[in-house]
């Protein structure tokens, strides 16, 4: 028997806003095969069948889609190049990626294969395939990272839509879009994006699942998390109890059909992700790149230590200190339920999770005397256990955890507001649902006050125009009763009020995020409270860019702190286009004066620099969280005999190592990976090596993370020393570097 919610008697507007929903037939898009629904039989065009999108939608529909995944490429997508290499720790896998294809399998940082990136490769793939297509440049990476944004997207909208209105997608949609931290991701080239992805997916699997109890779904829901946990390692896992508490309960299946086949979905989670660490595990030490970011050459090390249980515990031997007890703060900043709103991450992803909470716990209370199968109840639990389930784990982590983690809870955000909003609103003849909505409005007004606050100097007047126009939005809705008699008034003042409250803010921090170049390795969004951003403690690292004034760039405003459009820099490097040959020189497309690749003074000329006062490193050294900057002259130095060479460098650390690969174009031995504390080389292995003849240069200013905590960095410390006292130092514009082919006579 079909179920359809019905429209209220109480307002006719809901004609013009919410069609029926019809739990037995759920909209599919893309459907209808004729103009007149299939009656005539009269084929369309695919053109118009692309367009015009199922003939049982309203014809505004699919266009309003498609100007929405439109207006998404152009956010993502616009002027992308000019944040260079972005995080050059990954930039230059891309490239080792893109010209040893045992690079590409392993996720080397060098393409003569000597460490790993600390993570696993998949996102690496991806932008590794673009490289060897269209050349290493910023825009063969960072495509693809955009075009993932673009498709997490859509796939939210296909998701919500299955069950529910265009509207309620539509919404949801929306809000993926015009998450900060989304912008930011999804213009960058960590692997957080292609994970928000493929999670995503999942959930869009599970539901297709849920419709007809089919076990193919589940498969499929459990290989695409498998490949998650290929792009970032356990963090796709914590969607899985949501996954399988939800389908566990409401699933149209009878109770054991549904363990066994959530049994199966775990079975395909298992050996999507397995087989590559299978691989690892099983290839001799000698014939592979170093485990990076273990203390044993272990890949089981760096999954359950590093990239594991260590990021809850704070116990990651060879990474930096942890953040403490729950409730204190550490070297990341405090932990606690409250640590999605502090000044660090408040910014990235909150502004409407508390009305998502209201709206979605008010929503699940008119759905609990609903039948098991339920399909309303169980997105909510769905979408809403995917959103606490990682919300807590990011809250409560006590090792590393960066605040763009949180661009994993942009999706299930957006589903719980466009599902629970549009939910109470079909319930509005309801008083506990207007009160619902009201609440939901307010709360979310004030939030965005709170967070506006602090940066008061960015747009002065946009706090108050929020909590302004929420309150008026909250009257209306309270006030539905009275506006009956002018149900388009009554729709166009909710949408209006209740919209423009709830996202005016993200839309002005989305879009000065996007306008923002962001580098190194803790971007952070426009705008950045002070004490927040890259770095507890301070905004010190580039990518946490905010417009002085309040201001977006092309628009009079001068850049102050984190990464600004008019700095100038003399590094080189490659960028723009998507030129397969040689790069231009202009390595970061846009205004300013450059000359290429990653300024020596930062962007801006603010006091962060990279190598300089804000990193850990000195002169070109990048230090362990920015990337090293190389002059031309010691770039043409690397480049002479290169071919002689397995590695034409060595330094201390990833990030001190990519800069120069990155200007070079040839291999560079990052000692220690990405913090400098793995024990990779040892000093014999290193001697090794440079009796060998196999390392041209050792360049100084690299330096270990200065937090180890188990792995002290003593291997790299114990080799720059033996550097010292045997090799003879040379001064290269203002970079030190020692030629390992010419010992001193002493020694």
């Amino acid at each position: 028997m079909t179920a359809v919610i019905p429209p209220t008697s109480e307002s006719a507007a809901i004609g013009l806003l919410d069609p029926p929903i019809d739990v037995a037939e759920p909209p599919r898009l893309g459907e209808g095969a004729s103009t007149d629904g299939g009656r005539s039989g009269v084929r369309r065009s695919p053109v118009v069948r692309f367009v015009r999108g199922r003939e049982s939608d309203a014809a505004w529909v699919r266009p309003a889609l498609l100007t929405l995944l439109t207006l998404t490429a152009v956010l993502y997508l616009w002027d992308l190049g000019a944040s260079g290499w972005a995080n050059s720790f990954y930039s230059a896998a891309v490239q080792a990626g893109s010209k040893s294809w045992k690079a590409f399998f392993f996720g080397s940082s060098d393409s003569s294969n000597f460490i790993t990136v600390d993570k696993p490769p998949a996102a690496l793939w991806v932008m590794e395939i673009s490289a060897r297509i269209f050349g290493v440049n910023s825009w063969s990476i960072l495509v693809p990272q955009a075009l993932e944004g673009v498709a997490t997207v859509g796939m939210v909208y296909l998701t919500v839509r299955r069950w529910f209105t265009a509207q309620a997608a539509l919404l949801a949609g929306v809000v993926v879009a015009l998450t900060p931290v989304a912008a930011l991701m999804f213009r960058f080239n960590n692997p957080d994006a292609l994970l928000a992805l493929l999670l995503t997916a999942s959930m869009y699997a599970l539901v297709r699942g849920l419709e007809k109890a089919q076990t193919k779904w589940l498969v499929l829901a459990g290989t695409l998390v498998g490949f998650g946990f290929l792009t970032k390692m356990l963090q796709a896992f914590l969607i899985i109890p949501a996954l399988a508490i939800v389908y566990l309960l409401a699933a149209p299946t009878g109770w054991w059909r549904r363990v066994w086949q959530v049994v199966v979905m775990g079975v395909s989670t298992l050996v999507a992700a397995g087989w590559w660490v299978a691989v690892v595990a099983l290839t001799p030490a000698a014939d592979r790149p170093y485990v990076g970011g273990s203390q044993n050459n272990s890949i089981l090390n760096l999954i359950f230590g590093y990239n594991g249980f260590g990021r809850l515990t704070g116990h990651e031997s060879g990474s930096v200190v942890g953040g403490g007890a729950t409730g204190t703060a550490g070297q990341w900043g405090p932990t606690g339920l409250t640590r999605l709103f502090n000044t660090d991450f408040g910014n990235m992803a909150s502004w409407l999770i508390p009305g998502a909470l209201l709206m979605g716990a008010a929503l699940l209370v008119f759905t609990i005397r609903a039948r098991r199968t339920d399909r309303e109840r169980a997105a909510l639990l769905l979408w809403g256990g995917a959103l606490v389930g990682t919300g807590l784990t990011i809250s409560l982590g006590q090792g590393i955890i960066h605040p763009y983690y949180t661009v994993a809870l942009a999706p299930p955000l957006a589903g719980l507001v466009g599902i629970s909003a549009v939910g109470l609103w079909q319930r509005r003849s309801r008083w506990a649902a207007r009160c619902s909505l009201a609440a939901a409005l307010l709360a979310t007004s004030l939030w965005s006050f709170v967070l506006l606050d602090r940066t008061p100097s960015w747009f002065p007047f946009l706090r108050f125009l929020v909590i302004t126009v929420g309150i008026l939005g909250a009257v209306v809705i309270l006030g539905l009763p009275w506006l009956r008699k002018t149900p388009k008034l009554a729709v166009g003042l909710v949408a209006g009020l209740g919209l423009g409250a709830a996202l005016v803010a993200p839309l002005f921090s989305t879009v000065a995020t996007a306008a923002t170049p962001h580098s190194g390795a803790i971007p952070s969004v426009t705008p950045t409270p002070s004490g927040g951003g890259g770095f507890p403690g301070g905004g010190g690292f580039p990518g946490g860019g905010r417009f002085a004034g309040g201001r977006f760039p092309g628009f009079g405003g001068t850049g102050t702190g984190g990464a600004s459009r008019t700095g100038t820099g003399t590094g080189t490097g490659t960028g723009g286009g998507f030129a397969g040959g040689t790069p231009p020189s202009g390595g970061f497309p846009g205004r300013g004066s450059r000359q290429g690749g990653l300024p020596t003074g930062g962007f801006g000329g603010g006091a962060t620099r990279f190598g300089g006062a804000g990193g850990f490193g000195g002169a070109g050294g990048g230090g362990f969280l920015n990337s090293s900057s190389s002059s031309p002259a010691l770039t043409k130095l690397l480049k002479a005999d290169a071919d002689h060479y397995t590695w034409v460098a060595a330094t201390v650390n990833s990030n001190s190592a990519a800069g120069y690969q990155l200007a070079s174009d040839d291999p560079v031995m990052a000692i220690g990976g990405f913090n400098g504390t793995d024990p990779a080389p040892t000093l014999a292995q290193f001697e090794k090596y440079v009796s060998e003849g196999k390392i041209h240069y050792f360049i100084s200013g690299g330096g270990a993370g200065g937090f180890g905590r188990g792995g002290s960095g003593d291997d790299s410390t114990k080799i720059t020393s033996w550097v010292e006292s045997h090799f003879t130092a040379k001064t290269v514009d203002g970079t030190t570097i020692y030629n390992l082919t010419s010992p001193t006579v002493s020694s």
